[in-house]
């Protein structure tokens, strides 16, 4: 990213521009530093659609497409509502754009994208990732995605992201362009490589165990969550029994004979006012629930989120043992300059063991590779001088990002907690309210 000359603005997008999509760009794309791009753009992922089409290899098949709307935010704060910009994207290009973030900034704790299937689902709820109401869920989810990225103080400036939210065609060629796939390719199979860092940073450790237990902990409390909702639903379901139960008694009571006539009308009002009531009471589970799910996408985020801050500690990891092997190699290289200058070994070398069977190396064949080993040196130290800037900007980066998650996370989860346990509270306040009820009218009996 290139500032604009000024202090007090970074344009979104890169140099690679001629000087009137650079003027143009900074027109329309500037965006202050320490600031969000929300601060200058309003976005949404307005409504869902399900379409049908030929796939890669000529399938037909369905997918969803998302309908992202974009506005300026000048134009709502003077008043005016224009047309909002508009265009559609699968759930695909959102894994794109992610998958691209995360290799450009790896040492930024990158917002998760909502679940592609449903994971620790009740019985009444679909896994089909066709379903409406979990099409509906994954809108929310996928606009709160691209909230988290304009808001945050590094990727909201990434001319990328600023193109997937404004350009519909060509943006998918413009992403490859960057190269991105062939750099996630070679870092993924280091990723995965087996290797032991000698001298751990124990804050990332730390962090790295922190995300291990994040993830199980909350797994946990949605699969108890998932359990509850069972029975909770199975429970609310039983009282539209006592609905039953006291309609089908109103009924007997309407037959009984003229001396218990007055009592009977009076048991016949209240006991179809509890079955209305028991009625409702047995339906608004539904309600309950489906407002419960809402939460649980919540604690998910952060289930996934854990993931992306395990990633970064991996991504430190593997930064700081490239350092240790290139001042490893560096250091093999100056014990083989010593060696050769001075004509000993210091250890058991296959070519120590070669030059005693078939005679030491001439003079010139001796310089010749004092000479590449002096090239070699020279470009190790400039590597490892490479790989330690590498190494402290990515520390600085990543701590930085981490302890802004960190304040977004305990914000958030103490949000989504004390909203829940409020939601729990009003649900049992309903169900004594009921029963409250039901205790007045029968002692009117």
């Amino acid at each position: 990213m290139a500032d604009s000359g000024s202090e007090d603005i970074a344009v979104i997008g890169n140099t690679d521009l001629t000087p009137s999509e650079s003027q143009n760009n900074l027109k329309n794309t500037m965006v202050e530093k320490g600031t969000s791009l929300l601060k200058k753009m309003e976005i949404s992922v307005a409504e869902a659609e399900k379409r049908t089409g030929k796939n890669a290899v000529n399938m037909q098949e369905t997918y969803t497409v998302y309908l992202i709307e974009t506005r300026p935010v000048d134009a709502a704060s003077e008043g005016t509502s224009p047309v909002p910009d508009s265009l559609w994207r699968r759930y695909s290009e959102f894994e794109l754009l992610r998958n691209y973030l995360l290799v450009t900034y790896p040492f930024v704790v990158v917002p998760p994208l909502p679940e592609k299937r449903a994971e620790f689902v009740w019985h009444k709820l679909s896994a089909d990732n066709m379903d409406p109401d979990f099409v509906e869920r994954r809108r929310v989810g996928l606009e709160n995605f691209l909230l988290r990225v304009a808001s945050h103080p590094v990727l909201a400036r990434d001319n990328i992201f600023y193109l997937f939210l404004t350009e519909e065609k060509a943006w998918k060629e413009t992403v490859f362009e960057t190269g991105f796939q062939a750099k996630a390719d070679s870092r993924i199979k280091a990723l995965n490589a087996t290797f032991r860092v000698k001298n751990p940073d124990k804050r990332f450790a730390e962090m790295k165990h922190y995300g291990d237990e994040l993830q199980a902990v909350v797994s946990q409390l949605l699969r108890v969550r998932a359990r509850a909702a069972d029975r909770f639903y199975g429970v609310y379901k039983v009282h539209g029994n006592y609905g039953r139960v006291f309609s089908e008694w109103s009924a007997i009571e309407k037959e009984m004979g003229d001396g218990l006539q007055s009592a009977g009308h009076h048991m016949d009002a209240c006991l179809q006012q509890q079955a209305d009531m028991h009625a409702r009471y047995a339906a608004s589970i539904d309600d309950i629930l489906e407002e419960e799910e809402h939460y649980a996408d919540q604690l998910k985020e952060y289930l996934f989120y854990a993931d992306a801050l395990r990633a970064v500690c991996r991504k430190h990891e593997l930064t700081q043992y490239e350092l240790e092997t290139a001042v490893q190699d560096l250091s093999s290289k100056k014990q083989q300059r010593e060696e050769l200058a001075t004509g000993t070994v210091r250890t058991f070398s296959l070519k120590g063991m070669t030059s005693k069977l078939f005679g030491q190396e001439t003079p010139e064949q001796r310089e010749a590779k004092l000479k590449m080993l002096e090239t070699q040196i020279e470009e190790g130290e400039e590597m490892v001088k490479d790989r330690n800037v590498e190494c402290e900007e990515f520390v600085k980066g990543a701590w930085t990002d981490i302890e802004r998650f960190k304040e977004q996370k305990d914000h958030d989860l103490r949000e989504a907690l004390i909203s829940y346990a409020i939601m729990q509270i009003s649900m049992c306040k309903k169900g004594i309210q009921v029963w409250n009820n039901a205790k007045e009218c029968f002692s009117k009996m």
